[in-house]
């Protein structure tokens, strides 16, 4: 097992959920307003190491490694979303986690919008990054679908997994693509999420997520599979306006499936907790705030 970064302040556990090992960080006070941070890829736990200082003080702060990332088990089955979303609230159960303000970051935020959706009891407010609603307008999706074109490299069977394993240095390029300036980026840190997603169980983990995606989300966006849902859950979006990975113009429309969703292209690339952590705790603290009031009133 590799070893664990460190960031001050937080602290590891191991927690079982629905039969799977899950790694959990976390910081902060445990009476604090909790926070579920979920990462997306090739990263986990530790895409949040310039957020948690910027909080730690007053919110509890929870950051697990979904299945097959990180530190947690890695089955070789179960990285669909609902399989995803199952894991978070199974992981929500054994925490006794309630009414966190969930934050995802791209697959983590997708996972979070499948969660407001199924069971939006479970959670207060909701903060995406750097990924789109589920009711995109097909014209503009299909327009931006070119940006995707790196996933391919990563989504086949047998191929994707042997990128990951063996050609860690397009992971690193991508990584540094979603930079505005990919000099923000430590070599340390590019070394972390590039090796993580190397060992085999773990390359089949990445590989696996996104062909899931292909096999079962992007035909029910298609299909327009969530048109009648609703998302109930006060959410706000944050897009980098040099995301490299999709145009926030496929973002547009949303508002017509939320009761509450605020929008907001800010600067930046994909990787937005990296680039611009105080943006991200700002948005959070925001939210925490509103969250307090609406209680409050």
């Amino acid at each position: 097992m590799r070893a664990m970064p460190h960031v001050e302040g937080v602290e590891h556990r191991f927690v079982e959920a629905g039969g799977v090992r899950f790694h959990v960080a976390e910081a902060g006070p445990v009476e604090g307003p909790p926070v579920l941070l979920l990462h997306g890829f090739p990263q986990h736990w530790y895409a949040w190491r310039h957020v948690v200082p910027l909080l730690a003080d007053r919110h509890r702060l929870i950051m697990p490694d979904f299945r097959g990332f990180g530190w947690s088990d890695a089955p070789y089955q179960g990285y669909d979303t609902d399989t995803r979303v199952d894991d978070v609230l199974a992981l929500m159960d054994a925490l006794g986690l309630d009414r966190p303000l969930l934050v995802g970051h791209e697959w983590g935020a997708w996972v979070g919008f499948m969660a407001c959706l199924r069971a939006p009891e479970r959670f207060d407010r909701f903060l995406a990054l750097s990924m789109i609603h589920p009711w995109p307008q097909h014209r503009r999706l299909i327009r931006h679908a070119w940006r995707q074109w790196y996933t391919i490299l990563w989504e086949y069977p047998v191929a994707g997994g042997f990128v990951l394993r063996h050609w860690p240095a397009f992971t690193r390029y991508i990584l540094r693509k979603g930079m505005t300036d990919p000099g923000v980026w430590r070599r340390a840190e590019l070394d972390e999420f590039t090796e993580s997603v190397r060992p085999r169980e773990r390359a089949h983990a990445g590989r696996a997520l996104h062909w899931q995606y292909v096999l079962r989300d992007i035909p029910r966006l298609v299909r327009g599979h969530h048109r009648t849902s609703r998302l109930t859950v006060p959410t706000t979006i944050l897009f980098g306006a040099s995301d490299f990975a999709m145009s926030p113009e496929a973002l547009a429309g949303g508002e017509r499936h939320a009761a509450d969703l605020e929008v907001r292209v800010v600067p930046g690339g994909h990787y937005l907790a990296d680039e611009h952590p105080v943006l991200v705790a700002d948005a959070i603290t925001a939210l925490s705030a509103g969250s307090a009031r609406a209680r409050i009133g």
